[in-house]
C-alpha cells in the first residue's frame, strides 16, 4: 500500500463500525465530525456489511485489516489516517496500527475490547447470550434490529423509528447469518495484544452503562498502555448512536489539547440531510462523562 510516512500530516479520518453494522449506522456523525474538525471523513464498510454485504466476512482480524487496506488502495486514499472505530472495528483499527504504523496517525477506540487483555465474560456480557441466539433465529429484520438496539443503546428517544430505519437498511444490504457467525468468530479470536502500544496517539471512549461489553475492557487497555480514557455516564454500547455530539466533542478536545485540530466550536444541531426529523441520541451529550484519565 502506498502511504505517506508517519511524520506526514494525516489525510483525514476513517470510521469503522462493529459487529454486523455498516457505514449508515453512523447516522449523521461523519458529516458533523468533518465540519468540526475541518477534515475529510470516510465511513468504511468491512466485508459482509453494508455495501460489501455480498462478500464473506473474514474470520480473522488480520484478514479484515488487509481487506480494509485493499479498499483504501482501490479508492486512492493514501495514509496516514486517523481512525475512529467502535467495538469490533476497534480491534481492526488497533491491529492495523500495530502491523502498519506508518499508515495510522491516531486512534479513537470506542467501547473496545481485546482477547488477552480482558476476560471473555467482560468482552461479551453473558446476559446478552440469549438475545444473540434469538437474533440468529428466524426473526424479521425489524425484530432483529429491536433486539440489537436493546443490547447496544440506552438513550434513544424513539427506538421504534430507529429500528424501522435500520431494518430498511438491512433489507437493502442483508448481513447473512453466516457472516454474523464469522464476525463473532473473528471477534472471539481477536489477536495477541501487543507488548508495546502502537506509536500513534490513542484515545479511549467508554460507556459506563454499556450492557454488551463491560467498560472494564477499555479501562484495562488504558492501564496497560497508558492511554487517556473518557467515560460517558449513561450511554449504551453504541456510544456514537446514543451520544454523537459528546463523542465529537471528546475528539475535538483531545486533538486541540495536543495541537492536532482547530479549536472549532461544536456546531448547532443540524439535521442529517437525508433524515431531518430522526436525530438519534438527542440531548445525550448533556449527560456527559468524566474527564480524561492518564
Amino acid at each position: 500500500m502506498n502511504t505517506a510516512s508517519a511524520g506526514d500530516a494525516p489525510h483525514g479520518w476513517i470510521l469503522l463500525r462493529g459487529l454486523v453494522r455498516e457505514a449508515r449506522h453512523w447516522e449523521g456523525l461523519p458529516e458533523k465530525l468533518a465540519l468540526v474538525l475541518q477534515a475529510p471523513v470516510w465511513a468504511v464498510d468491512l466485508p459482509g456489511n453494508g455495501a460489501r454485504w455480498h462478500e464473506s466476512s473474514p474470520t480473522r482480524i488480520d484478514a479484515m485489516v488487509e481487506a480494509l487496506r485493499d479498499q483504501l488502495v482501490q479508492a486512492e486514499r493514501p495514509g496516514p489516517h486517523r481512525v475512529l472505530a467502535l467495538s469490533l472495528g476497534g480491534m481492526v483499527a488497533l491491529r492495523w496500527a500495530q502491523r502498519y504504523p506508518a499508515e495510522v496517525a491516531g486512534l479513537v477506540l470506542v467501547n473496545a475490547s481485546l482477547r488477552g487483555v480482558a476476560p471473555f465474560y467482560e468482552r461479551l456480557r453473558p446476559r446478552q447470550y440469549g438475545r444473540l441466539l434469538l437474533a440468529l433465529g428466524p426473526v424479521g429484520h425489524e425484530r432483529r434490529e429491536r433486539l440489537i438496539l436493546k443490547m447496544t443503546t440506552r438513550l434513544q428517544q424513539d427506538p421504534d423509528s430507529v429500528a424501522r430505519r435500520h431494518a430498511q437498511w438491512q433489507a437493502q444490504a442483508p448481513v447473512s447469518k453466516a457472516n454474523l457467525l464469522r464476525q463473532l468468530l473473528a471477534a472471539a479470536r481477536g489477536f495477541a495484544p501487543p507488548e508495546a502500544a502502537p506509536p500513534c496517539p490513542t484515545l479511549l471512549l467508554a460507556s459506563r452503562a454499556d450492557q454488551m461489553v463491560s467498560c472494564r475492557c477499555s479501562q484495562r487497555m488504558a492501564e496497560r498502555w497508558g492511554w487517556p480514557i473518557v467515560y460517558h455516564a449513561s450511554a449504551g454500547h453504541d456510544l456514537p448512536l446514543d451520544a454523537p455530539d459528546w463523542v465529537i466533542e471528546q475528539i475535538r478536545a483531545w486533538l486541540a489539547a495536543s495541537g492536532g485540530a482547530p479549536l472549532a466550536q461544536q456546531p448547532g444541531r443540524k439535521p442529517h440531510p437525508h433524515q431531518p426529523d430522526q436525530r438519534p441520541g438527542k440531548g445525550a451529550e448533556s449527560q456527559g462523562g468524566s474527564q480524561p484519565q492518564q
